[in-house]
């Protein structure tokens, strides 16, 4: 009985470990239950050392800056204390985040908005207590600001940029003297994304600052 145990276990093992390479390998319910957390191949790809955050800042024709999310209704929180549109880090909806908050809310005609992503190093989410633990500098996050996209007053997509991380990877291979060797030697290449495609998305990525640091508020709700 103990050996046939023994079996079951084994088996039962394996063949998770196999249902979820399965899965991986045909995309096959990968996120259909949190129990596949624990079996899908690549259960830890893509994670990263920064945290981000996504802000929608529209620039009203006065130039009078409004923060777009959250609405003044407030924000779903589906997880924990993050709202809903962290968790949208490629911004495939915050064209509609902004339109439903223009729709439902009283505010001057927009001239433009921006999609800006806020990031910092994740180990200074670690409380006060276990900072001083750990390290014996002084806890001082360096927050970096950058334009994803910017939307016109309709937020129609007129530019979209690579995100923060990605403009930091060009930059290091730009700056890497052997792989412009190697560039130099090779065939030039462009690799276009369809749906990014547009003359302004090929400009470089650019740290967004708000002109004048002039305040951000809030519309009103109607």
């Amino acid at each position: 009985m103990k050996r046939w145990l023994t079996h079951a276990t084994i088996f039962a093992y394996l063949a998770s470990l196999g249902f979820g390479i399965f899965a991986y390998a045909v995309k096959f319910h990968q996120g259909s239950h949190p129990v596949m957390y624990f079996i899908v191949w690549d259960m830890f790809c893509g994670w990263s050392a920064y945290s981000q955050r996504t802000e929608i800042i529209g620039e009203g024709e006065s130039g009078k800056y409004y923060e777009l999310a959250p609405g003044p209704w407030g924000e779903y929180h589906p997880y924990a204390s993050i709202g809903r549109r962290h968790y949208d880090s490629f911004g495939n909806h915050v064209n509609r985040i902004a339109k439903n908050v223009l729709q439902h809310t009283d505010h001057e005609p927009m001239a433009r908005i921006y999609v800006v992503e806020e990031n910092w190093g994740k180990k200074y989410n670690l409380p006060d207590h276990i900072w001083n633990q750990r390290y014996d500098e002084p806890k001082d996050p360096h927050i970096y600001y950058h334009v994803h996209a910017i939307l016109d007053e309709n937020c129609r997509t007129v530019a979209r940029y690579g995100s923060w991380l990605a403009l930091q990877t060009g930059m290091c291979v730009n700056n890497n003297p052997r792989l412009q060797a190697d560039s130099r030697k090779g065939r030039p290449f462009f690799a276009l994304n369809p749906a990014t495609r547009s003359d302004q998305f090929l400009n470089r990525g650019q740290t967004f600052g708000l002109p004048g640091g002039r305040p951000v508020s809030s519309p009103s709700a109607h």
